[in-house]
């Protein structure tokens, strides 16, 4: 029996359950002494499993909605508010009524909403609450797609904002109803009875809310050795159990079975349980990422998260996202582990993913999904549709019913495996398994589609040049790899870590290595979004010529970021 079967054969469904009653006693808003409390358990527990633990308190924006109530005509309806709505005061804010479909940029093209109030079908989310907020609305009413309310974060802004970003969070008053009172609105629009009145009560405020984090070294491991950081969120929406209780406890049951094998990690294990995922859009990884940038730079070989383990019925894995150069173990894992295959997911602009600006690349964000076919996709404008094989963690997420019946032992047992295998590979092969050829295969394939911009005047030929290059020598580097003893081990890791560093941004933000892009949609390689764009202008118009600028620019940005990979892959 390998050693990935062994730790696998020991995962422990009692253990993991034991942890989720205890999680189930707390409500655990981000900066409340109950979220605190609970932390103080994570602590305790993982210090008696003898890692180094750092419980941190530190400056977060949040948001933690309240009441709200809706009223239309002489009836009030049922409905919530969300993290990062506009308070409404006493006096609430008045408006007609005016449905706009999905929310897309086009439904909101149709007609004007400048000081109505919007019906929207779907979750709240930031895209439509930030063209809400630029188109003028006073207000946003959600229906959602069945009787469930499911709580949100509408904030665009990645983290605690700047004194920059302070002015994209959002202006309206938001609320949430159900399907049949989302109906109801509709009918009274069309009998032209559109007065609706909103109340909500938010407290968005400066709070001190935790981080853990709890780390083991190698045997021999030294101040600067590389780890691998394994995280998840902490606070929750309601009791939470599922979201993310039980991710939390698939991290518990990692770091016991792992830390009596320490002898056997190449590298470190660095556990992270945020505050401020669900009520700050992310603000704990965020300010880790900003506090520790330098140390994350020089030390940190991959992320891995976890989110909503276990879930009743959540059966599919195929969905389960990576980096593209991670998506071989990926696949691996949940082939082995889940006897699914793995669908191809990118990394979406959700989750903890606050890193990629660094050049860490990642690996999962979720656990297995509700089947797609034959139900609704709740979740659809977070997760995507389409060809997805998953439709979300169920019906109780992000509501008052995510409660420790909706864990299944025997998937939370099958997930918990799956990051097993991952994380094992991951601190113990001899070099991180690390793909840059299927790297450079994807950017290929996203500059073989961007060739009509050289309609415009900016030929990408020098760049689609420049990845195949990156690919043959990705390819020399992954012999050299195969081949690799133990004395070589260091200084190949040192290669894969500088290449991460140069191409990570580039494929995940607009080239800010700093910074955050906006908690919205991102296209592959967004450092290319220029030359999409001039791709799709009219030739020799004003336009065009303005786009060409910026997309010399990203042609350069992106070019100093291949350059700079393939000098290391062939040092």
């Amino acid at each position: 029996m390998t050693t990935i079967e062994q730790l696998c054969s020991a995962v422990q469904a009692d253990t993991m359950m034991r942890h989720l009653e205890e999680f189930a006693r707390r409500v655990k808003l981000s900066g409340t002494p109950e979220e605190l409390e609970s932390f103080k358990y994570l602590q305790k527990t993982l210090d008696g499993y003898g890692f180094k633990t750092d419980l941190i308190l530190h400056d977060a924006y949040i948001s933690l909605p309240g009441k709200a109530k809706l009223t239309a005509g002489a009836d009030q309806l049922d409905c919530i508010t969300h993290s990062f709505s506009r308070s409404s005061g006493p006096d609430g804010v008045s408006g007609d009524l005016v449905y706009v479909g999905a929310g897309s940029e086009a439904d909101f093209a149709k007609q004007g909403v400048r000081g109505k109030i919007v019906l929207v079908d779907g979750l709240a989310s930031p895209a439509v609450s930030l063209r809400a907020t630029r188109a003028g609305a006073l207000g946003q009413i959600h229906a959602m797609v069945h009787e469930h309310k499911h709580e949100m974060c509408i904030s665009p802004v990645w983290g605690s904002p700047t004194e920059v970003t302070v002015e994209f969070l959002p202006k309206t008053v938001v609320l949430t109803v159900n399907k049949d009172d989302g109906d109801r609105l509709k009918a009274r629009i069309a009998r032209g009875e559109k007065d609706v009145t909103l109340y909500a009560e938010v407290d968005t405020r400066w709070r001190k809310t935790p981080i853990l984090t709890a780390e083991i070294a190698t045997a021999n491991g030294g101040a600067d050795e590389p780890f691998v950081m394994f995280s998840g969120h902490h606070d929750t929406w309601y009791y939470g159990v599922m979201d993310n209780g039980a991710a939390n406890a698939t991290m518990l049951e990692i770091a016991r079975l792992f830390v009596e094998r320490r002898a056997e990690f190449r590298r470190g294990l660095r556990l992270c349980f945020w505050s401020g995922h669900s009520h700050g859009r992310y603000s704990g990884s965020t300010w880790y990422a900003d506090t520790h940038w330098a140390e994350l730079a020089r030390r940190c070989v991959v992320h891995v998260n976890v989110d909503s383990t276990g879930g009743r019925g959540n059966t599919v894995l195929a969905d389960m996202p990576s980096s593209t150069e991670l998506r071989a173990l990926a696949s691996e894992a949940v082939q082995t582990q889940g006897q699914q295959e793995l669908s191809g997911e990118r990394m979406s602009r959700a989750g903890d993913q606050s890193f990629w600006g660094i050049g860490i690349p990642s690996l999962f964000m979720g656990g297995g999904e509700q089947p797609a076919a034959g139900g609704v996709n709740v979740a659809a404008a977070i997760f995507g549709g389409a060809t997805r094989k998953g439709a979300g963690f169920g019906w109780w997420w992000h509501t008052p019913d995510d409660t420790i019946d909706k864990i299944d032992p025997e998937l939370l047992v099958r997930d918990t495996r799956v990051y097993v295998h991952a994380l094992w590979r991951l601190l113990t092969d001899v070099v991180v398994p690390l793909d840059y050829t299927a790297y450079a295969d994807a950017l290929i394939k996203e500059l073989e589609a961007l060739k009509p911009a050289s309609a415009n005047g900016v030929d990408v030929t020098p760049l689609l040049d420049a990845a195949r290059d990156l690919k043959s020598k990705a390819a020399a580097f992954n012999a050299r790899v195969a081949k690799a003893k133990d004395s070589d081990a260091a200084a190949l890791q040192a290669v894969l870590m500088t290449v991460s560093r140069h191409l990570v941004p580039i494929d995940y933000t607009s080239g800010d290595r700093f910074g955050q892009e906006p908690a919205l949609a991102l296209t592959p390689y967004p450092v290319l979004d220029p030359v999409r764009r001039l791709a799709g202008a009219t030739a020799g118009s004003d336009a065009a010529r303005f786009l060409t600028v910026g997309a010399i620019r990203a042609c350069n940005r992106a070019r100093h970021a291949i350059d700079g990979a393939c000098a290391a892959l062939a040092a």
